[in-house]
């Protein structure tokens, strides 16, 4: 993968592949790796703790994020300790409220307390965004992930609400903002514009980013050769 010329962003590889995301471990691009139940439901996991070992196995060297998915807070409190417990490098992820929207903040709060990295995800809003702000204010290192796709999948532009999210976070350099649920490109090129920490990036997206800043006459030449070849291949008549 060539230099990809971005100056503020990382990205962060997410899926629960096993194969895949060790491949992507060879990848100086890829500065961490996170993952939450669904990718691990749809991609056939059915060891949540003996999947999580075997990547940190492999991957000692940049932070990965395992989610809780405990709905009763004083559980949510037990696997986090559990799953900080895996490795130095793991961060725990940890749902702004539980399913009845009930906050967070003291699950968050506690944990961080006693010097538990935590990634604070789900989040859509500015209010959310202050809210686990000022939670995290006085402890160590931790993420915030603000679901930038979900909320364009909405028709809402996430650009307003990100660079707000950077405003509000700004006087705690020891927290970062992440860019949850990247739906194109472009979406690294905007995070890495407005100095947003960390973009998230799915394995289908990651294949895309040779395509970052390519020259658009040569890329449109070879889109008319792939219709092309592929009307030949198909032997169409007219």
């Amino acid at each position: 993968m060539t230099d990809l010329g971005l100056k503020n962003v990382k990205i962060f590889a997410d899926g629960a592949d096993l194969h895949a995301l060790l491949e992507l471990a060879d990848h100086p691009h890829i500065a961490g790796f996170t993952t939450n139940p669904t990718l691990m439901r749809q991609s056939g996991v059915s060891d949540y703790e003996g999947f999580a070992r075997k990547l940190l196995e492999h991957v000692t060297d940049r932070p990965i994020s395992f989610e809780v998915f405990a709905d009763d807070h004083g559980e949510m409190l037990r696997q986090a300790r559990l799953i900080a417990s895996w490795g130095r490098n793991v961060y725990v992820k940890i749902p702004v409220t539980d399913t009845r929207g009930e906050s967070t903040a003291a699950v968050v709060r506690e944990l961080t307390g006693s010097g538990v990295h935590v990634n604070v995800t789900a989040l859509m809003t500015l209010k959310q965004v202050e809210a686990v702000t000022a939670t995290l204010a006085g402890g160590s290192g931790a993420v915030i992930s603000v679901f930038a796709g979900r909320v364009a999948d909405t028709g809402r532009d996430p650009l307003p609400l990100m660079r707000a999210a950077l405003e509000t976070m700004a006087p705690y350099p020891q927290l970062e903002l992440l860019w949850a649920s990247p739906r194109e490109i472009l979406n690294v090129r905007q995070a890495d514009h407005l100095g947003v920490h960390i973009i998230t990036v799915t394995h289908d997206l990651l294949k895309k980013l040779t395509l970052l800043g390519r020259d658009l006459d040569a890329f449109s030449l070879e889109t008319v050769r792939m219709f092309h070849r592929d009307a030949v291949t198909a032997g169409y008549l007219l």
